[in-house]
């Protein structure tokens, strides 16, 4: 009884040791991925990029029916020429605007804060945002703006790792692949691929978002009679990447520049900012997500929330992909699996 009761002690302590060192384990994972979240992160924007480039050769090899390797090298070199002509033929305007408005916008705060001192709403707009208010703003958009590396090496990395995704995906897919055990590779090599047929879906339509937004925006302000038009709508387009916050980031500029021509000019800009956004809420996103991909606004707000709590900028802007990728993994890895 003696050695049969020491055996099942034995058998216990060790079951103990295993579920200890698997909990231990765990944790560590967890705060691994949390404090290298930000470099995680930097991996999904450059897989974006090599997304959008394998997209694009696609595209070509389909109508041009040339080799994959051939249509991939025209999609890198057809992008970065047409970024050198758009440069090239509305980049020097935009660069001339571009710093005309970072010249004029302590002028255009001043003239900002002179405007709503002259009502007793504007004076207490004024009064939440000085002092305690103030310094707790600046370190907000200190904290927003902050990233592992700084931005410029961010873009770098990013950038440096997006043109190796380009050039050979398999090796990594097959890298990330190998770390699951031999029974579950089909279903992982089924769930890499859907994650990034869903991913491609997404960057179309946001990149299609964009553009009209852009355009939009550009047209609107003109018909206004506001100058720095190009600048503004650029803004405005890039800034749509980030959804719910970057609309309201990009109308800001916009805002200062009308604040030198009268409140009625600076309600007509709102008005606009506001009804394209409206349009590409309602009526051109949902139209381009009918045949593409489709994430509640709710929990995009959320994951901007928590990864941008946990990451900064960069959790900001790439919180929907983030969210998109969880969605097919708990389908796929949770919700099939229990049904």
């Amino acid at each position: 009884m003696d050695e049969r009761q020491k055996s099942a002690e034995t058998q216990e302590t060790a079951r103990f040791l295993y579920k200890l060192a698997l909990t231990i384990l765990l944790i560590l994972v967890v705060l691994l991925v949390i404090v290298s979240f930000n470099i995680l992160l930097m991996v999904l924007a450059a897989c974006l990029i090599a997304l959008y480039f394998h997209g694009v050769a696609r595209l070509i090899k389909r109508k041009m029916r040339i080799r994959l390797q051939w249509s991939l090298l025209i999609s890198v070199l057809s992008s970065l020429v047409l970024i050198c002509l758009l440069f090239w033929l509305i980049g020097a305007r935009i660069q001339s605007q571009a710093t005309e408005l970072s010249n004029k916008f302590p002028s255009m705060v001043d003239q900002g804060k002179q405007q709503l001192s002259q009502s007793t709403i504007g004076r207490k707009v004024l009064d939440q945002f000085s002092g305690a208010s103030s310094k707790k703003l600046s370190s907000s958009i200190q904290k927003f703006f902050s990233s592992t590396f700084g931005i410029l090496g961010d873009i770098y990395v990013i950038l440096f790792l997006g043109v190796f995704f380009t050039a050979n995906p398999k090796i990594y897919k097959e890298g990330l692949l190998a770390l699951v055990p031999p029974k579950g590779k089909p279903k992982g090599d089924a769930v890499l691929n859907l994650i990034g047929h869903n991913l491609t879906s997404w960057l179309k339509g946001k990149l299609f978002s964009m553009s009209v937004v852009a355009i939009l925006t550009g047209v609107g302000l003109s018909i206004i009679g506001i100058p720095m038009v190009f600048a503004l709508a650029i803004i405005a387009g890039i800034f749509n990447f980030i959804p719910n916050f970057g609309p309201v980031i990009a109308m800001i500029p916009a805002v200062l520049v009308a604040l030198s021509q009268g409140t009625n000019t600076v309600l007509l800009v709102v008005a606009l900012y506001i009804l394209i956004q409206v349009l590409e809420s309602n009526l051109i996103t949902p139209t381009v997500q009918k045949k593409l991909v489709s994430i509640p606004p709710a929990m995009i707000i959320i994951g901007q929330l928590v990864v941008g709590a946990l990451t900064g900028y960069l959790g900001i802007i790439l919180a929907t992909p983030v969210v998109l990728i969880l969605i097919v993994l708990t389908k796929e890895l949770y919700v099939k699996k229990q049904g």
